[in-house]
């Protein structure tokens, strides 16, 4: 079993990276190190919805209570509607036993929530990866800031632009979506009185709009897919025009609520929706993939961060089982056998979900679209939502065991 002498380097600082962090100290007790290349830890002030499976791993590592009080829950189901507002279908947020239900948080939010519980002397701002050397010992660390160091293990949790991917094997070329996606938060308090505290998407002429409540209810997050030819490099955000974001949804053909929605933002940030195609393999000797770094995928699933933490505690509960350091690779191989399936699943569910919501491919017809959506949302409640990923690796573990 590693211990608390058993160094191991997370790089990249964001949900994952913190998630990992916790994971690798609370469960497989490690020593860990976080890296981030940015002088500060933040993230881009837009939402993210921390969904039932992602919160019972925060749970069982005894953050969920302070992810739910910075966040917002939902008054009910969300709902999918048509360009005018009609209620095409309701969408799943909670889990079948109604144990958990969806969250939606501001991302710096949860990034100060999940850094509150890292030991901030184990966090290193600054330190951008430049080079990654196996040795008999460890794996080697080099930075741009000068500082070099040796670990027993590194996991790269540096997302889409993965250095720790990169380190490892030919990357793959990202694969670009056809949608740019404008995004943002408003101030609740401009909204209606009685504008609905649930998730709202309106669908029509090949595009979408998303929003709901974040922190504690005082801000709405909001994104607008749309299809492009002129791609944003891979996810970096860069400042939008609102009134080209405006002009997406104009017109008479659109609900007058979201339009009113529409005028009410000040100010949004814009990013090229790209992903992979999912990878052979995340691991090599002792060193390891997570997240982004590992599984890009495109954000119509809702599951990119939730698949970040149930990668954290899974690879917790492998390396926990390592004897020694030794054994750390054999560890980060099951970690990856385990993990791989239902991941590359969900990078290809999200695609299918961005095709459903903008009614192309199998969905042109938009009855039939529509009547998929309503089929979907159990599925979707047993397939992502009930998904135990403790239990999961527990079983995984039997397994090995035997083996």
């Amino acid at each position: 079993m590693v211990n608390h002498t058993t160094r191991v380097a997370v790089i990249g600082g964001g949900l994952g990276g913190l998630t990992a962090a916790i994971a690798l100290t609370r469960i497989a007790g490690a020593h860990v190190t976080v890296f981030e290349q940015a002088r500060g830890l933040g993230d881009v002030g837009a939402g993210v919805t921390v969904a039932p499976n992602g919160q019972r791993v925060l749970d069982k590592l005894g953050v969920l209570e302070q992810v739910k009080r910075a966040g917002a829950t939902p008054d009910g189901h969300g709902v999918y509607q048509d360009a005018m507002g009609n209620v095409v279908a309701e969408a799943a947020w909670e889990d079948s036993a109604k144990r958990y239900q969806n969250v939606g948080m501001y991302r710096p939010d949860l990034v100060d929530v999940l850094s509150r519980e890292v030991a901030p002397d184990t966090i290193r701002l600054g330190h951008r990866l430049t080079s990654i050397q196996t040795l008999d010992t460890g794996v080697r660390l080099e930075f741009e800031n000068g500082v070099h160091d040796e670990f027993d293990a590194v996991v790269g949790a540096d997302g889409i632009h993965s250095v720790v991917r990169d380190s490892l094997m030919q990357t793959p070329d990202p694969v670009y979506s056809g949608f740019i996606a404008f995004r943002g938060v408003l101030d609740a308090a401009l909204l209606p009185d009685d504008w609905p505290m649930i998730s709202q998407v309106w669908m029509g002429e090949g595009k979408h709009f998303m929003c709901y409540p974040l922190q504690q209810r005082k801000l709405f997050n909001y994104v607008g897919f749309v299809p492009s030819d002129r791609p944003l490099k891979e996810t970096w955000s860069a400042p939008g025009d609102v009134s080209e974001l405006a002009a997406e949804f104009a017109g008479e053909k659109w609900d007058p609520k979201l339009r009113h929605f529409i005028q009410l933002i000040d100010q949004t940030f814009w990013w090229g929706l790209y992903d992979h195609e999912p990878l052979t393999n995340w691991s090599r000797g002792r060193v390891t993939l997570l997240g982004d770094a590992a599984h890009t995928m495109l954000p119509h699933a809702g599951q990119g961060v939730n698949q970040a933490i149930e990668d954290s505690i899974t690879l917790a509960f492998f390396l926990r089982e390592a004897e020694d350091a030794d054994e750390i690779a054999e560890a980060f191989k099951r970690y990856t056998a385990v993990r791989m399936q239902r991941t590359a699943i969900l990078q290809n569910s999200s695609r299918r979900s961005g095709s459903q919501f903008d009614a192309q491919n199998e969905f042109e017809d938009i009855e039939k679209r529509d009547a998929d959506l309503r089929a979907g949302r159990d599925f979707r409640r047993s397939v992502l939502f009930d998904f135990d990923a403790v239990a999961a690796a527990e079983k995984a573990l039997k397994r090995f065991r035997r083996i």
